[in-house]
């Protein structure tokens, strides 16, 4: 520190000197330039009065009265001496003080050529000399020339003594400003770098978690990147401490480490590569600020934790109304915007395209063709083509960020891109690919009323690896090609040979990044009441769900269940809520846009049904249509004492998944439905039938009466369930079945 402040110290006074000699020059500068322009006028305004003296005594050539006129103003201040010369430049009068250097100097102005005042400096012995010579005139005719010689040694006298002063005072000035300098940025630089070392040394040998205690605003970027690095080192020790304790006991957990390690090992330095309709980071535009919104999506949820581990590229279709601005001419972004991990490509799309590819076939076809949940599927021929141009579009994206990579892993996700594998394979058989169907599967015979159903079919056979939530989606997926296509299917280990290419079809049930990464200080959430008292509420008890408003969620026979449990338990009317958060989703769709709609003409209803007279902020359902952030929900799954997750068909829901990871107190309980993929792993949830009112309004009542005891117990198993069965298991398991199935798939094509 002593070596560093002496290098501040030598630098701060070599600084102030050169600013101070820079200062100094051309204060000294301005000062000499005055004072020659006053030297300059003096002389012109002699000058002038000695050629109107002279002019008549110049035309008689009369030396004795232009030698009294010489002598008479040659006594000025500063003024050596005058010289009257005639028109030939022979010298007519000067002063006497002039006579021992006329010759010199009239060498130095030659009036021979002077048809204009001309000022001349320069030195003569000890002194400078300032002369100006000017031509005396009459009527156009040149009658002679004068020269006023000044001493002007006074400037460089007078500059010097500025030089001394002016430099000296400065230089105190700089030296005493660079002093409290040095003290200021001591003050600020020392006692910030002391506490943070010693913050850093608590932390590498303590174990301590607390913030640097910074006092300055100076280092609030530095201090929070540290804290940052702080809060990955705890999670990192903490899962290493974990992984510890669990390898003693021969069990293991999948980690974001281990997960990094393990993609590492099974495909080396292959590049990874995720498609999804959407993307995981959205630009839009508030006022005049642009800011960074993410998507509520369960498929972002599952699938960005493995680029956040991993790195790679996430190719998707841009939303944002901000996001062309904030992409490069590619339409690449790094993300996440505060700690970037991996590529985010963006793909535009027209409205043509968009309304043909994701709103007509994608979710008017084959979301409610995969769904049991009573709503007409919708095959338009326009849309099958919307969907196939866009799908190879994404194809043509994608392979071009891929030319550079060797034996690239591509893992696509959901039904917007059937036929995306089969596009990539056939351009890149070298390719590793995997298509993971969110979605329900359904019979053969429902997915019969797709007239595409065979392009779909072998689009997905493309892939290596075809991935469901759950083992009766892949046995219908198999009994649906087995119906559809010519292939043959190896029921043993449930793979398809289709074209000499192997596809092997397995369940992967999706989850949650889970535990959830250490912070060393978590937020502080608001209460129950507190949140009671931010929607205008009265009661005592509320359940949660979180959903996007769309048919299959099951949100009108949530509310029909909290209905019949008011009508069979009055004892709760005044008392229980369903705070229900809507995003809305899809609304181009007429089917979306009526379902917003009567579930605003539902909850009204039912509202007004248990209105009462006594508490008038109470109400049994709080509808809130309008997208929120992860951030925004965890108060509410944080203080519910119920989650519902009521959908007629679902692949898995992680909302279940969330609220389960979000109750670190292991209190409240969760309502699920036997239709949804999560019910297979999270069985100590209350199961429900979502059509069977009166079974919901017994869960609930269940639930908010269910000892503390139970329901810790509950919550312990699934929050096992979600420890061992998380995000990073999900991927390291897909990703380690597709390093295997390209070699399998090689053999079985040589030996068919």
């Amino acid at each position: 520190m002593i070596r560093i402040t002496f290098k501040l110290v030598s630098a701060l006074v070599l600084a102030a000197a050169l600013v101070t000699a820079g200062s100094t020059y051309l204060q000294t500068q301005q000062e000499k330039n005055h004072l020659f322009r006053d030297l300059n006028s003096q002389a012109e305004i002699l000058s002038e009065t000695l050629q109107e003296i002279s002019t008549p005594m110049l035309q008689k050539n009369d030396k004795r009265r232009l030698g009294q006129v010489v002598r008479k103003f040659g006594n000025r201040e500063r003024l050596i001496g005058i010289v009257v010369l005639n028109e030939a430049g022979a010298p007519l009068a000067y002063t006497p003080r002039l006579k021992g250097s006329l010759k010199f100097l009239l060498d130095q102005v030659d009036v021979s050529s002077l048809i204009s005042p001309r000022i001349l400096v320069f030195s003569a012995g000890t002194k400078l000399l300032h002369v100006y010579a000017a031509p005396v005139s009459f009527h156009g005719s040149v009658l002679g020339s004068l020269i006023l010689v000044h001493d002007a040694s006074f400037i460089k006298d007078k500059l010097l003594d500025m030089w001394r002063h002016t430099f000296f005072r400065l230089l105190f000035n700089a030296f005493l400003i660079s002093l409290i300098s040095l003290w200021i940025i001591r003050w600020n630089l020392k006692a910030p770098i002391t506490q943070m070392a010693e913050w850093m040394r608590r932390l590498r040998t303590e174990n301590s978690s607390e913030p640097p205690q910074i006092p300055t605003s100076l280092f609030k970027p530095l201090a929070s990147e540290a804290e940052s690095l702080a809060r990955s080192l705890i999670s990192a020790r903490k899962a290493a401490e974990t992984e510890a304790k669990l390898r003693q006991n021969a069990e293991s957990i999948w980690t974001p480490e281990l997960l990094r390690e393990h993609v590492k090992n099974k495909l080396g330095s292959k590049p990874l590569f995720v498609v999804a309709n959407r993307e995981p980071y959205m630009h839009v535009r508030r006022g005049r600020k642009i800011e960074v919104i993410t998507p509520a999506s369960g498929l972002v949820t599952g699938i960005e934790p493995i680029l956040l581990a991993c790195g790679g590229l996430w190719l998707a279709q841009a939303s944002g109304d901000a996001d062309k601005e904030t992409s490069d001419e590619q339409g690449k972004i790094s993300v996440p915007p505060e700690s970037p991990q991996y590529t985010l490509k963006r793909l535009w799309l027209s409205k043509e395209e968009e309304e043909g590819y994701y709103y007509g076939f994608s979710n008017e076809g084959l979301w409610p063709l995969c769904h049991i949940a009573h709503t007409r599927p919708i095959f338009r021929a326009e849309d099958w083509k919307q969907y196939r141009d866009v799908n190879q579009r994404f194809s043509e994206s994608l392979l071009v960020e891929m030319e550079s990579s060797s034996e690239p892993v591509v893992l696509i996700q959901d039904y917007h891109f059937a036929l995306l594998p089969r596009m990539i394979k056939e351009a890149r058989p070298d390719a590793r690919i995997a298509i993971f169907w969110h979605i329900p599967w359904p019979n053969p015979e429902a997915f019969g009323i797709c007239p595409w159903q065979r392009d779909i079919l072998h689009g997905m056979l493309g892939a290596d690896l075809i991935g469901f939530h759950t083992q009766f989606h892949c046995n219908n997926f198999l009994e649906t090609v087995d119906a559809s296509l010519e292939s043959r299917i190896d029921w043993e280990r449930f793979a398809v040979q289709r074209d000499g290419h192997l596809t092997q079809v397995k369940p992967y049930p999706i989850s949650i990044a889970f535990p959830l990464p250490h912070n060393p200080h978590p937020p502080e959430y608001p209460s129950k009441e507190v949140l009671f008292k931010e929607l205008g509420l009265s009661g005592d008890f509320f359940a949660i769900g979180v959903d996007r408003i769309d048919y299959t969620k099951g949100i009108a026979e949530r509310f029909r269940g909290v209905e019949k449990f008011l009508e069979k338990y009055p004892r709760y009317v005044g008392k229980f809520s369903l705070v229900e958060i809507g995003a809305p989703s899809r609304t181009h769709i007429k089917r979306y846009h009526d379902l917003a709609m009567e579930l605003e003409a539902e909850a009204e209803r039912i509202n007004w049904k248990f209105k009462t007279k006594e508490d008038k902020a109470w109400k049994p359902i709080v509808f809130i249509e309008k997208h929120h952030s992860h951030e925004e929900i965890a108060p509410f799954y944080k203080a519910a004492d119920l989650c519902m997750v009521t959908s007629l068909h679902d692949g898995m829901n992680l909302v279940a998944k969330e609220f389960v990871a979000s109750r670190e107190d292991e209190k409240g309980a969760l309502i699920l439905s036997r239709f949804t993929g999560a019910a297979r792993e999270l069985r100590d949830a209350l199961l429900v039938n979502p059509y069977d009112a009166e079974q919901l309004a017994d869960s609930i009542r269940y639930a908010l009466e269910m000892p503390e005891e139970e329901q810790r117990r509950r919550m312990q198993m699934m929050r096992q369930v979600l420890r061992e069965q998380n995000v990073y298991a999900w991927a390291g398991k897909l990703i380690e079945d597709l390093s295997k199935i390209r070699s399998s798939g090689e053999a079985l094509a040589r030996h068919p």
